[in-house]
């Protein structure tokens, strides 16, 4: 009897060991495939749906890569990527970028310098403060010349949408009379320079009123009368703004020194020029270097 129950004791216990090793198997092959699951889902290989929940978990738990395992993985990326991509040169980028602007300009940036039209006052107008670049040892506000060129740009398409004979322009510094006068000559835009007679926009009883549709204005502090006049009777602007002006009241404005024969006459050949190709004119205008003579 007691043998029996010592033999049936030792089956059940090489049983339970079988069962024991069978679930050690088991277990050890299951963590496998979780692990290897749990890979996929983190590479992004799997097909199965992973809930949310799980994807967040995994993204907070995963074991962060070594040092040498990122190494690795970057430079795998980079031969990848090797060939692919073309290098460009930094400097040789700038250059291009330069060269394109400098070929987009009205006329090249030298003679922008040469003019001074850059050089503003030593006081600077809130409405100026955007097109100020810096300022000069001595004081003086300096423009951005890519500004500058960009504003006659569009004030030369501005311009372009008025006929001759719906616009005035009004300049009593004597540095630019030479210029506009040329400017007159050439558009046949009316001048006014020595003297604005006032209320010839805004009195009708005037014997020589009349109706314009745009007052270009040389410098808002001198020509003030016009400027006033041209806003009482809600005709558009276009102004000439150096560092020290307020753009008040204008429709379009450029920017530059308003000051010098040199700048107001580089001014008005670009305003010239371009006018006459927008509109269609033919005119013989003359070189930028007879617009720049004192």
């Amino acid at each position: 009897m007691a043998k029996d129950i010592i033999k049936k004791i030792k089956d059940n216990l090489e049983e339970g060991e079988e069962i024991i090793e069978d679930f050690v198997e088991d277990g050890v092959e299951k963590v496998k495939e979780i692990i290897e699951e749990e890979k996929e889902i983190l590479t992004g290989k799997t097909k199965k749906k992973v809930p949310l929940k799980k994807l967040a978990e995994l993204e907070s738990t995963k074991e962060e890569l070594t040092l040498e395992e990122k190494k690795k993985k970057l430079l795998e990326k980079a031969e990848k990527l090797k060939g692919k991509l073309e290098e460009v040169k930094t400097e040789d980028l700038k250059e291009k970028v330069k060269a394109k602007k400098k070929a987009d300009m009205l006329i090249p940036l030298e003679e922008y310098v040469k003019s001074g039209i850059y050089i503003g006052t030593r006081v600077v107008t809130p409405n100026m403060r955007p097109f100020v670049y810096r300022r000069r040892a001595d004081g003086l506000a300096i423009f951005n010349t890519d500004l500058i060129d960009e504003k006659i740009k569009e004030s030369s398409e501005f311009l372009a949408k008025f006929s001759p004979e719906e616009v005035i322009l009004v300049c009593r510094r004597q540095a630019g009379w030479k210029a506009v006068q040329m400017f007159s000559k050439i558009t046949g835009i009316r001048v006014f320079t020595k003297k604005y007679p006032a209320g010839i926009l805004t009195n009708v009883t005037l014997p020589d009123f009349f109706e314009n549709e745009l007052t270009i204005i040389a410098d808002a502090w001198l020509d003030k009368n016009a400027l006033n006049d041209t806003l009482n009777v809600k005709k558009k602007v276009l102004m000439l703004c150096d560092t020290n002006n307020y753009s008040r009241g204008a429709n379009q404005i450029v920017i530059g020194n308003n000051k010098s024969a040199k700048s107001l006459g580089v001014i008005f050949y670009l305003l010239t020029r371009e006018y006459c190709k927008l509109r269609g004119i033919e005119a013989e205008i003359p070189e930028l270097d007879w617009w720049m003579e004192e």
